[in-house]
């Protein structure tokens, strides 16, 4: 049970560390309701959303045992998270373990089963889950960290279904600053997670107030120079051009360059609709069409970012239309002659984006006369924030030092941070090592950023979501101020009307949840009595909520030795029952998949690891995207995909499934969908020709399935006619021994460690022999292209490993 202790006025608890965690009663009163039912918790960014998730956990350690599962959708985020519960709570730090997809599955595996708390990023522990590497019945508590992204397939759908269904004893807490922007969307997120009650929180409640300060939010407009002006109307010229080109065809009625997105994702849908009915002319409406939004993208970038960003956009976009296989919107595009004008005034412009000279004096009022110590500038473009760092460091570098913060991909020809990279500028920041932190959209969520003086929009943010997250980064223990800079007459007054009325909506939206929350809990409970698989056949949950909020009410403090439970850390709900999966796999006559992970996108491997009597392996599979037995490998394409293979593609079906046809003597292509003749332009004859090909040439059976559904279906069914009526066995590896030399010789080395027959042959090339590799140094196999120190200490660990049997 908790006690508080009155002098120093920290939590005290068995599960937490003494005097660590402050005191704070709001915290204790949505503590207090999360520990007895799933519950949303909704509370402004950086007034401790965590801690009430750490305090739940630790009441379901000491009421029932078990594991505590706590989801994140960032690297960065996990660390954090890792860092605190290992500093609250009061065991040892080795039970704490983070998943991220830099652990490999093998060790994810072990590590499930000796942990207590495990933090991860979603997509990690859903290929977990489908792979059936882990356990969900022991998990007690499970927390979703900013769950307002629990909409369409993101991974925390899946994962909240499958704990529903498979824990023995479940329990779910929500976490968000701003979990949706109307009652629909805040019910969907519920509905989607299995959450019963809602509790909300804002910076009105006197218990809240006490820890949160004015917050001013300033918009500051700028007014752009002749010479942007002169490039944003080249530009524009163009897009009206297309825009001409598009209502020729009917499909739009108006020529204007400022058309909303939503009114060209209208045209596209028309444009579809042309090409359905083997209009041609819907192929050239998609061409201009995908010039519109292209040109509008550069327009975008001159009006509200720099013109270095557009510099850098043209010169991607030239060298796109250059490659093989560039598209002819992408080629058109570069050699029209007023986008060339607009490039060559963008490459003369000697300037700076208005906001720049803004931006100045705004960090250097902040640092300087005003006293302050940090800031935070947020930029929707990665070009924008590297230019913006280099800007700081070069005209201010002997007043502050500014760092970037962007995402770890690779892309727009920009490098990413590594989570190293960005810990250690977090670390930094927060240890007053720079003063300026220039970040795109991944320090939004729920990061520990300190504190800071202010927080600087670029431009606009057109979501409620976003801008409420930003803004939570100022305010929390002294005074601070929020500048947004738009640019007048451009995309930016759009942004900022469209940011401020969601903004608004998303806030009275709140209010009035919180003042009928009994309300939406009952609307809540009604609509998911249709959720079977949230829970048993009635509609209820599994668990039966008995407990109340005395552990964490003040008054009950003197009670505290009479009602502490010393056996309640004995792991109980660990060793009370297994998910559907263990169980499946004590059960012989299951019938088992493997799935291709990469093959992921699709919900197929998620739908089969649901099913009673199948069991699903992922693998990187080196040939097909399902194996179902030692010689049937499916091939999968979408209707779009296949047509794609036969209009040019990096590597053919044909290629793809003449590799299966080396493996395996059964090959199985499924085309899915419908509008196989009907979706391109393509003759029939052709591809009837192709799936010809497919099964005369190359001795595949090619099937056509309706859905994903379908496909699904139709992938148990041949696995268990192959499994248990022909009794056959799986295997990655097929069971067709009619290999070349050289495929042998790859077979055998893409089998260490998993490389893949990739790495194999860029190996075997490197070092001429199969012999040669398994001698292979470390230093020398990182020498291979495609070999990094992970991959090289794999092999050594392998090849020289003593075997124990």
């Amino acid at each position: 049970m908790a006690t508080t202790d009155a002098a120093t006025n920290y939590v005290e608890h068995p599960y937490l560390s003494p005097s660590f965690i402050e005191r704070r009663l709001y915290q204790i009163q949505l503590a207090g309701t999360a520990r007895n039912d799933h519950t949303l918790v909704c509370l402004p960014t950086g007034l401790g959303k965590t801690t009430v998730s750490l305090l739940v956990t630790a009441e379901r350690f000491d009421d029932v045992g078990g594991k505590s599962l706590l989801l994140a959708p960032t690297k960065p985020l996990v660390n954090q998270h890792a860092d605190f519960y290992r500093e609250a709570l009061s065991i040892p730090d080795e039970e704490i373990v983070v998943f991220t997809g830099e652990v490999r599955p093998a060790e994810r595996s072990e590590l499930w089963k000796s942990s207590k708390v495990i933090i991860a990023t979603p997509q990690v522990v859903e290929n977990d889950i489908v792979g059936g590497r882990i356990d969900l019945g022991p998990v007690t508590h499970v927390t979703f960290d900013e769950c307002h992204r629990a909409t369409g397939d993101y991974a925390y759908n899946y994962i909240a279904e499958r704990y529903h269904a498979d824990a023995n004893d479940p329990l779910v807490t929500g976490m968000s600053a701003s979990p949706g922007g109307d009652k629909e969307s805040i019910l969907e997120v519920c509905e989607n997670l299995g959450m019963h009650e809602v509790e909300v929180m804002t910076e009105e409640d006197s218990d809240v107030s006490t820890y949160t300060h004015d917050t001013e939010v300033e918009w500051v407009r700028v007014q752009l120079p002749d010479e942007i002006v002169e490039i944003r109307d080249a530009l524009n010229e163009v897009i009206s051009d297309r825009l001409e080109r598009l209502k020729s065809l009917g499909v739009i009625n108006t020529t204007r360059p400022d058309v909303s997105q939503k009114d060209l994702n209208k045209v596209r849908g028309q444009l579809q609709k042309l090409i359905d009915n083997d209009q041609s002319e819907g192929y050239k409406g998609m061409s201009a069409h995908a010039e519109v939004m292209k040109l509008r993208r550069a327009v975008e970038l001159a009006e509200t970012q720099s013109v270095e960003s557009l510099r850098r956009y043209f010169e991607r976009q030239r060298n796109s239309a250059r490659s093989s296989g560039a598209s002819k919107a992408s080629q058109r595009m570069v050699s029209e002659p007023k986008v060339q004008e607009a490039m060559r005034k963008a490459v003369q412009y000697e300037g700076r984006h208005p906001k720049f000279r803004k931006v100045r004096t705004y960090v250097a009022e902040t640092l300087g006369l005003n006293g302050g110590e940090r800031i935070i500038v947020f930029t929707e473009s990665r070009d924008t924030a590297e230019t913006l760092t280099d800007f700081f460091n070069d005209e201010l570098g002997n007043q502050l030092t500014a760092r970037r913060f962007v995402g770890q991909g690779d892309k727009d020809g920009s490098d990413g941070m590594t989570q190293k990279e960005q810990q250690e500028t977090l670390d930094n920041f927060r240890a007053g090592e720079f003063e300026v932190l220039v970040s795109t959209s991944v320090a939004e969520e729920g990061l520990d950023v300190p504190e800071v003086d202010l927080v600087l929009f670029y431009e606009p943010v057109p979501t409620a979501v976003r801008s409420i997250q930003r803004k939570g980064r100022t305010g929390r223990q002294a005074q601070g101020q929020v500048v947004v800079l738009l640019a007048e007459d451009t995309r930016d007054e759009a942004y900022f009307w469209i940011s401020k009325r969601r903004e608004d909506e998303m806030e009275e939206e709140l209010r009035k949840l919180k003042g009928v929350a009994k309300e939406v809990e009952e609307e809540l409970d009604d609509s998911q009595q249709t959720l079977g698989s949230f829970g048993d056949a009635d509609g209820g949950t599994k668990r039966e909520v008995s407990h109340g909020l005395q552990e964490f009410d003040t008054e009950a403090a003197d009670d505290a030795g009479d009602t502490e439970d010393e056996d309640t850390d004995d792991g109980t709900a660990e060793s009370d029952g297994v998910v559907a999966t263990a169980r499946k796999r004590e059960n012989s006559d299951a019938v088992e998949i493997v799935a291709d992970q990469r093959e992921l996108d699709a919900n197929i491997a998620r739908d089969l690891s649901a099913r009673e009597g199948v069991d699903v392996r992922l693998e990187t599979l080196a040939v097909g995207d399902y194996v179902l037995s030692d010689r049937v490998a499916v091939e999968r394409k979408s209707v779009s995909d296949f047509l794609d293979t036969l209009v040019g593609s990096d590597r053919s079906m044909f290629e793809q499934v003449g590799d299966i046809n080396r493996h395996y003597a059964r090959p199985v292509v499924i085309i899915e969908g419908d509008g196989l003749y009907e979706e391109r332009n393509i003759h029939p004859n052709a591809i009837r020709g192709a799936i010809s090909s497919l099964a005369v040439d190359f001795g595949a059976s090619v099937l056509r399935t309706e859905d994903e559904k379908d496909t699904t279906d139709l992938l148990e069914v041949i696995a268990t006619r192959e499994q248990e009526v022909s009794e056959r066995e799986i295997s990655v590896h097929g069971d067709k021994h009619a290999k070349t030399l050289s495929e042998q010789q790859e077979y055998v080395v893409a089998s260490i460690a998993d490389i893949g027959p990739v790495t194999a042959r860029a190996l075997l090339s490197e070092f001429g022999t199969v012999q040669a590799v398994m001698t292979a140094s470390k230093d020398d196999l990182m020498e291979t292209e495609g070999v990094g120190e992970i991959t090289a200490d794999r092999i050594r660990e392998i090849i020289g490993s003593e075997y124990d049997s």
